[in-house]
């Protein structure tokens, strides 16, 4: 797995490329965290090149997320890119109900 961050104007960009599964997930995991607890408000996750999610790596996501809304009530996690297969999983388990999702990386980042 590849982490890529990007600092745009009103939020943070990060672009996952591979798998994500229980010896991947740490690292984005401590990415995220790494980037709420910098003071960053909003992060958008271009999943576009991730070829498998495991719950590990849905952990991570949720994971920023809750500590994301602690730190600040405006906050959040957005998806961005999520192919159909990763898209079943997110619906599966109602994550695609607590993390926006968009289809381009564009509108993600246009949504702050």
């Amino acid at each position: 797995m590849d982490i890529a961050v990007s600092s745009m104007k009103r939020c943070d960009l990060v672009q996952v490329s591979g798998q994500i599964d229980s010896s991947t997930a740490p690292q984005l995991e401590d990415t995220l965290l790494e980037l709420v607890e910098s003071g960053k408000g909003n992060l958008v996750i271009d999943f576009e090149d991730v070829t498998f999610l495991s719950s590990a790596g849905l952990k991570a996501l949720l994971h920023a997320q809750i500590r994301l809304r602690k730190r600040s009530s405006r906050g959040r996690v957005v998806a961005a890119n999520v192919p159909p297969d990763l898209m079943e999983i997110f619906e599966l388990v109602g994550l695609h109900q607590i993390f926006d999702m968009y289809d381009s990386t564009a509108k993600a980042v246009g949504s702050f």
